[in-house]
């Protein structure tokens, strides 16, 4: 599994984490239908609060639609290839520069390498896929480690995200969004990925420490 760690207060990005936060809430203030639709289009939901099974496994098309709505540069969303050893610093070196001109990036691959630590998608035969959307880049101070800024959409990948989802007070998720507002439903969205902090953010983007000189491991299918 990727390393991964929660952005602390002082940590400097690129784009700014202020500029990611001003991108997602734009976007999740525009998000057009209902409050059903608005959730499962930015959140990989539990079906109830056990936490068994998830609403779907629509992992890269909710990804290509929000990596489009976040990506407010001329070139769009940037689509890599990170399972090949040929030519792979080059393409790390590109991806940050995408980063740079406010592009997201989609990064797919092995569910046990790139999902959160307690993912419902992860399993020990190390089958399936995920896939996320990096954000920005950074280095740690005063290490100099480089990360990479994420958005999992996956409610169950981490302790936090579960805990923070719980704490909504969501039941059987979908029957009790059907009668959610556009306030309602923006707060359960916002508290799962913006947190409440102006330079911080909530459970669902973390920080990712790349190993830039290995591949993703292969997905295997079945």
């Amino acid at each position: 599994m990727i390393p991964q760690a929660y952005v602390q207060a002082g940590d400097r990005t690129a784009p700014s984490i202020q500029t990611v936060r001003a991108r997602i809430s734009q976007a999740v203030g525009t998000t057009p239908g209902t409050a059903v639709e608005r959730l499962k289009v930015w959140l990989q939901m539990p079906t109830d609060a056990t936490f068994k099974d998830m609403i779907d496994n629509n992992c890269k098309p909710r990804a290509e639609k929000l990596g489009e709505w976040l990506s407010p540069g001329d070139k769009g969303l940037l689509k890599p290839s990170l399972a090949s050893k040929v030519g792979l610093e080059g393409r790390w070196s590109a991806l940050a520069r995408g980063l740079e001109a406010d592009r997201a990036v989609l990064v797919d691959g092995a569910a046990n390498h790139v999902g959160g630590p307690e993912s419902k998608f992860r399993n020990d035969e190390g089958r399936g896929f995920h896939v996320i959307l990096f954000l920005a880049n950074g280095l740690e101070q005063p290490s100099g480690r480089e990360y990479f800024l994420g958005f999992d959409p996956d409610v169950s990948a981490t302790t936090e995200a579960r805990n923070a989802w719980l704490s909504l007070g969501i039941g059987t998720t979908l029957v009790d969004a059907q009668n959610f507002d556009a306030v309602r439903t923006d707060q359960v969205i916002n508290t799962m990925i913006l947190g409440d902090g102006q330079d911080v953010f909530g459970p669902l983007v973390r920080k990712y420490y790349v190993d830039r000189t290995a591949v993703f491991p292969p997905v295997k299918r079945v």
